[in-house]
């Protein structure tokens, strides 16, 4: 039985013998069921798609790396820390890092919820760089502030400069009305008191209107400590000045 007559699959491979003036050599080609050859080389054909899938794989290399893509990013840590896997998407849209899945598990721990989450990252993607803030994230969650308030400073890209004068300003005991009101000041970059001097001048008997008063008209922190001085001395002294004693002459 010849191998021609006992091996024709689809477009099978035919192999021939083919006389030229060196002899006999052996050509590949393709063909149908019915004998019709197919035109081109079997090993053409073949390289061809080779050369074109290596092509393709080099351009999705070159695409994922230009991007950087993180395609390989665990998100297991998220996921046991409690975050919706809807949440999980969100920031796989995002080309969450590894880093970054760090830094959100510090939040997620600090209970912030998994759109707050999003909005962090998305926040410092935003501003061209990763998220990175995820200790100062905590921080202020524990403080007590709110969502909507982290969100604010991590829009303004002020989540790790500011947040431990915020905490300090909770620790002061503060109202949120003035916590909020310093707070958009330093947001906006106008001029307020430093939070030591502002803890001073309340340790000396001021109230936040008064405190509020000298912010608003422009004191320094400079004058602030001179001030909180001379208070502090006007409070040790008081009752300490000489009285003299009479008593009754002796007759």
């Amino acid at each position: 039985m010849s191998l021609r007559s006992s091996f024709q699959p689809p477009r099978s491979i035919r192999i021939c013998r083919v006389l030229n003036g060196f002899g006999p050599h052996l050509s590949f080609r393709t063909s149908t069921p019915d004998g019709t050859r197919q035109s081109g080389s079997l090993a053409a054909r073949y390289y061809g798609n080779v050369k074109s899938r290596a092509l393709l794989l080099g351009a999705c290399i070159l695409f994922a790396g230009g991007c950087k893509q993180h395609l390989l990013t665990d998100y297991r840590p998220l996921d046991h820390s409690g975050m919706w896997s809807s949440g999980l998407e969100q920031l796989k849209a995002l080309n969450t890092s590894d880093s970054e899945v760090a830094q959100l598990v510090k939040a997620k721990q600090a209970r912030l919820s998994d759109d707050a989450c999003v909005a962090l990252v998305a926040a410092a993607h935003e501003r061209k760089h990763p998220f990175t803030s995820g200790d100062s994230t905590a921080s202020l969650a524990s403080a007590g502030y709110s969502e909507d308030q982290i969100l604010e400073i991590a829009r303004a890209d002020q989540l790790d400069a500011i947040s431990g004068d915020a905490v300090a300003l909770r620790l002061i005991g503060l109202s949120d009305k003035f916590v909020q009101f310093v707070l958009q000041r330093r947001l906006q970059g106008l001029h307020t008191l430093g939070t030591p001097q502002i803890a001073r001048l309340k340790n000396t008997g001021l109230s936040e209107t008064q405190i509020l008063d000298k912010i608003k008209a422009g004191v320094t922190d400079a004058q602030a400590d001179r001030e909180v001085a001379a208070r502090e001395a006007a409070r040790n002294h008081a009752g300490t000045g000489f009285v003299r004693v009479r008593g009754r002459k002796a007759r």
